[in-house]
């Protein structure tokens, strides 16, 4: 008879109260190999990652009026996998291949800072009125994102942030 969790990955197998043989001959768990190998517990920096390596990264698709926001430690292994060079990009940027970079952002603390960023970034942006064409500049979808990005200013500590445009919006 096999243990629900290995049927059912939602369900969780709880041993606290219980002790098993493996415990009384000195064999560790898999709870107690978990625990060492992630240093007792608390967060741990994958590959030799520093805290300022995340980035939010603005991508223009080349053939619809389309752009995508997202957040990475490794942007060029990031464009080739929404671009289909490489597995794992997103659904989402299946239909406006290929992408190029039009604004990357630098030095966030953690990723939790670049993950609120980029939130912020893609709420603005769906709030904001779109201009009519006619008045609008040569890409109106990197303005549109430019001005919600200007938007998002008011939320957070800019002095450790650097903000690169590849790609002009006007």
């Amino acid at each position: 008879m096999r243990p629900l969790a290995s049927v059912f990955r939602s369900v969780k197998n709880c041993r606290r109260n219980r002790t098993s043989a493996a415990d009384h001959h000195g064999k560790s768990t898999p709870e107690s190999r978990h625990h060492s190998r992630n240093g007792g517990g608390g967060a741990r920096l994958k590959r030799g990652r520093k805290a300022g390596d995340w980035e939010v990264y603005l991508i223009v698709s080349s053939r619809l009026p389309k752009t995508y926001v997202g957040v990475t430690t490794d942007f060029s292994r990031r464009l080739k996998q929404h671009n289909g060079i490489l597995k794992g990009g997103a659904k989402a940027c299946s239909g406006g291949r290929p992408w190029s970079l039009a604004c990357i952002i630098r030095g966030f603390k953690d990723r939790s800072e670049a993950c609120e960023f980029e939130s912020r970034w893609k709420i603005a942006s769906r709030k904001m009125p779109r201009k009519k064409k006619e008045l609008c500049a040569a890409n109106p979808v990197l303005e549109h994102r430019q001005t919600a990005l200007d938007h998002v200013r008011r939320w957070f500590d800019w002095s450790s942030l650097q903000i690169e445009w590849k790609a002009n919006s006007s």
